[in-house]
């Protein structure tokens, strides 16, 4: 405060009196920054598929087709129930409303499950994966050709394993990165490689594979139920009523019988005929990607049978439809891990490829493992310090080389050091290599004496503080 009392310049340092109504958590402040919520790996699928209930549905991009399943199943189903079923429960049953009932629930539950699930999608490599199997690939083309050229190779197509006695070709997945296991197969309209790959289905919206097929074969099985019971008893329907008030009177009674029987009409072929050839297909053990393509037909080798099936017709059925559901293995729901920053590894010219974080910081922390550098022979060593670059010339005989724990010397820190080394030493006059060669016992015969002994034994000297008595003996040999 100044002398008069007033407050003068203590205005200029005043602090603003805090609330006490204020929040004085910081968890509570109004200005503190939201952070962003983490986002689950179905939000950067990288396939063409589309995801509804925060992933808990993952269907195809193309469902137009699904809803047209959709509606002609409801509305051929709700006419049946509503014009039909109450006439025939009174004439003949009451349990052909309730057959009805229980079929059409089980063909919207399978559909549902066909359509909504993972119908068995592999995961594609990452990057650093992918570059790992890459260059191993590379490697060893390189070893098999005698050639060991670093230029890029595309990897082979495929790979050979010996399934039951059965050579069963791998092949190599471009978009994925992967190769492909047995039976897999890549899916253009869904763009994902599908573990046991049957066949993408438009009808359902979804491709079938390993996950979501035993589903599929119930669908198009209780659909050719349904389809069969409601075409059946809509003509029963038709012939009751025609008997009591003729034919054209029964139509008018009941129009929508006629709609329902023309639709089944022309869908009940297609689906029972559909049905039939995947009971085939499940009874041998195949899928329709190996049908058609002929994997294990005879006329390829009479040696060429399918390793996939049991012989039986019973276990085969029994190990397509009753065996465990497989997870997914894409983790739709899960979290993506935020990527933690990884220090760059030195190239020199080089690629490294699948280097972990562990290893670049033990490569960052190990200084042997960097380049160090060397004093060359003009330079000079520090007094009292060792050199892990410094030239071996400046190590006396029968002394120790330094531990590799010892701290090196950066270029800049060694010059910085060197030049008042070098300003120390301009007063003071040095004998040249001819004139002071060293001592006998010093080195051993016949080895050649450089400027870098010379100036080592005087830096010695210099260190030890020899008697001026001994630097005149180095004068006398020097002159003789």
């Amino acid at each position: 405060m100044t002398p008069g009392g007033g407050s003068g310049p203590m205005k200029d340092c005043e602090y603003s009196q805090i609330s006490t109504h204020s929040s004085s958590s910081p968890m509570e402040s109004p200005h503190k920054k939201k952070k962003a919520a983490p986002k689950r790996k179905w939000e950067v699928f990288p396939g063409r598929n589309k995801f509804f209930c925060n992933g808990r549905i993952m269907m195809a991009r193309q469902t137009g087709v699904f809803y047209l399943t959709l509606v002609l199943i409801l509305v051929t189903s709700g006419l049946f129930f509503a014009f039909d079923c109450p006439y025939l429960s009174e004439k003949i049953t009451p349990a052909i409303p309730a057959i009805g009932g229980i079929l059409f629930f089980f063909v919207m539950g399978t559909l549902m499950r066909t359509s909504f699930s993972d119908p068995g999608v592999l995961p594609r490599a990452t990057p650093d994966e992918a570059a790992d199997l890459e260059r191993q690939i590379g490697n060893t083309e390189d070893i098999a050709n005698g050639s060991s050229s670093g230029g890029y190779r595309p990897p082979p197509r495929t790979k050979e394993v010996i399934i039951n006695g059965q050579t069963v070709k791998l092949k190599y997945c471009f978009t994925c990165k992967i190769f492909r296991p047995p039976r897999a197969s890549h899916c253009s309209l869904c763009d994902n490689c599908v573990e046991r790959f049957d066949h993408h289905c438009p009808w359902v919206g979804n491709c079938v594979g390993k996950r979501n097929y035993r589903f599929f074969y119930m669908f198009i099985l209780s659909l050719s139920f349904l389809t069969v019971f409601i075409f059946a008893f809509v003509i029963t329907h038709v012939i009751l009523r025609s008997q009591q008030a003729g034919f054209l009177n029964a139509l008018k009674d009941s129009p929508a019988s006629v709609l329902e029987a023309v639709v089944c009409f022309f869908s009940v072929w297609s689906i029972v005929g559909l049905s039939g050839f995947h009971t085939y297909l499940i009874s041998s053990n195949q899928t329709t990607n190996e049908d058609i393509k002929g994997s294990w037909s005879n006329k390829r080798g009479k040696e060429n049978y399918n390793p996939y099936s049991y012989g039986n017709i019973f276990t085969n059925c029994c190990a397509a439809l009753c065996g465990p559901i497989s997870p997914s293995l894409i983790d739709r729901r899960g979290f993506i891990q935020p990527d933690t920053p990884q220090p760059a590894a030195p190239s020199n010219g080089i690629t490294m490829y699948g280097a972990t974080q562990s290893q670049s910081n033990m490569a960052a922390a190990t200084p042997l493992l960097q380049s160090e550098p060397s004093i060359t022979s003009e330079e000079l060593p520090l007094p009292g310090k060792t050199t892990i670059g410094a030239p071996c010339a400046t190590l006396t005989l029968g002394q120790p080389t330094p531990p590799s724990s010892m701290p090196n010397l950066t270029s800049e820190t060694g010059l910085t050091d060197m030049i008042p080394l070098k300003e120390e030493h301009e007063g003071h006059q040095f004998l040249t290599p001819e004139e002071a060669p060293s001592p006998p016992g010093m080195l051993p015969a016949g080895s050649p004496i450089t400027h870098s002994h010379t100036m080592h034994v005087l830096s010695l000297a210099s260190q030890d503080s020899l008697h001026e008595d001994s630097v005149r003996g180095l004068v006398k040999l020097s002159s003789v």
